[in-house]
């Protein structure tokens, strides 16, 4: 193969190509990725203008993999067969990807090979994405904080950066830290979707729920280009602060049928990114007692969750659906769901296989409580269960919380009032704000035969009336 022309990305980096049409399809790439746009298929049109491009071809392999493609491996068979040719940085990549998407990958190795790229080309922020992207799924956020601090220096005053800042921040508790970095993140640029869901995120744990929704919903408009996960979920964030605030569930429904459900009918929507969040709102209705305004709309949603094309895509999706399964009369489905989480779970890594066991102890408890037998669900969850503890699922601490408010039920609903009181005014000394929550606890107060329950009636009586007329 003839000697290769050099030219330069959107970070200034070198990459082997003769096409300027090529590079151009790389950096549209760069964008879509970076802002949770829909077109990220544009980078197989930079392999389209040069098929011997390494870096096209390395990059096209990775969104193929991710978009669950079997074409994926032929795109890395390529760009490895002309790596020769290819710049350093094109061979860093490759390295980190290729490992990436291999199988039986040690987790901490892929961290090392991105957090080796990043220091030679630190202005690479789609690669420091995708390191987060991984640092999520391993429940990692102090890994995640510290691949962005390490190429913070270079990339000051960057667009995107600061919002892949925040999160980390935010999942580590650090919320007046995160808070800056979301909002320099969105003066810098007021359509960075994750720059505005980190700042929701902020304002949602703060129970400031008026304001987070007078944001989002400012901040709607800029979502019409995003990929399906970003849309719903960011909608996804707005219902919850509707319903945390004790909003009209009406509120809350429009948002599901409106934004969430009717983003199945787009013909580039990809299910399983929407089913993550149309059935993560549906069980926060079910467990504050709203089966009446559910009981349809789960039984939709559950026939598309029969199609096993959505199964084993996520972790969190699986156990999300193994509930609803439950829940709604498709015990068969749920089993087999189960059956095959638990032949996945033997063919991992010892060290991958020891983490996820948590992932499938709370598949099995929700599929307990679908089923009605809160009994047997406390015994998979033990008496000291917190769901931060099962972030490996791929969850963010907003998203895991639910499994909080199952457990809280099962208690209630077991007769264990003292260990749900326990608990829960641990709870509520992190987040006084959240009018169901003190709805529980006086609950709990009643079935106890405490006094408190008056007090617990009267705050919660007053947050009702606080958030939302």
């Amino acid at each position: 193969m003839e000697e290769r022309d050099l030219k330069l990305d959107s970070w200034g980096y070198q990459i082997a190509t003769s096409s300027h049409a090529c590079v151009s399809a790389i950096n549209s790439f760069y964008q879509q990725v970076l802002s949770y746009g829909r077109e990220r298929s544009v980078i197989l049109e930079a392999v389209a203008h040069d098929k011997h491009c390494v870096m096209a071809n390395v990059l096209a392999a990775h969104f193929l993999h991710s978009s669950g493609s079997s074409r994926a491996p032929t795109y890395l068979d390529v760009a490895k067969s002309i790596l020769e040719h290819a710049t350093l940085y094109e061979k860093l990549v490759f390295d980190a990807i290729s490992y990436l998407i291999s199988q039986d990958r040690d987790d901490d190795v892929a961290i090392e090979l991105h957090s080796k790229l990043l220091k030679e080309f630190p202005r690479d922020l789609v690669s420091l994405k995708r390191a987060q992207v991984l640092t999520f799924y391993m429940g990692r956020p102090d890994l995640s904080l510290s691949l962005v601090q390490q190429v913070l220096p270079q990339n000051e005053g960057q667009n995107y950066v600061y919002g892949m800042l925040a999160f980390p921040l935010l999942e580590l508790g650090r919320m007046e830290d995160a808070e800056k970095a979301a909002r320099k993140g969105f003066e810098i640029n007021k359509q960075d979707s994750w720059s505005q869901h980190a700042l929701c995120h902020v304002l949602q744990y703060k129970c400031n729920f008026r304001e987070a929704v007078k944001f989002m919903e400012e901040c709607s408009s800029s979502w019409s280009s995003s990929s399906s996960f970003m849309l719903t979920h960011n909608w996804w964030h707005v219902a919850l602060c509707y319903l945390e605030g004790n909003a009209p569930r009406q509120r809350v429904l429009e948002i599901y049928d409106s934004y969430i459900w009717k983003e199945l009918d787009k013909s580039d929507t990809v299910g399983a990114e929407v089913y993550l969040n149309a059935v993560g709102l549906l069980l926060r209705l079910y467990v504050r007692d709203e089966l009446d305004i559910v009981g349809h709309r789960l039984k939709m949603l559950a026939e598309r969750l029969t199609n096993q094309a959505n199964w084993y895509i996520e972790w969190h999706l699986d156990v999300l659906t193994v509930w609803a399964l439950a829940k709604t009369g498709e015990i068969s489905k749920a089993e087999d769901l189960l059956k095959g989480l638990k032949e996945r779970l033997l063919r991992m890594t010892k060290k991958k296989l020891q983490f996820m066991q948590r992932g499938m102890m709370l598949a099995e408890a929700l599929y307990a409580y679908g089923r009605g037998n809160d009994k047997h669900g406390l015994e998979l969850l033990g008496p000291n269960f917190d769901a931060a503890d099962y972030k490996v699922i791929g969850a963010s601490d907003e998203q895991v919380d639910v499994f909080n408010e199952v457990w809280y039920n099962m208690l209630l609903n077991s007769g264990k009032a003292h260990k749900a009181i326990e608990v829960m005014e641990q709870r509520i000394k992190k987040r006084d704000g959240i009018p169901y929550l003190w709805r529980l606890l006086e609950r709990g107060y009643k079935l106890a035969n405490r006094p408190e329950a008056g007090i617990a009636n009267e705050k919660a009586k007053a947050l009702e009336s606080r958030y939302f007329d």
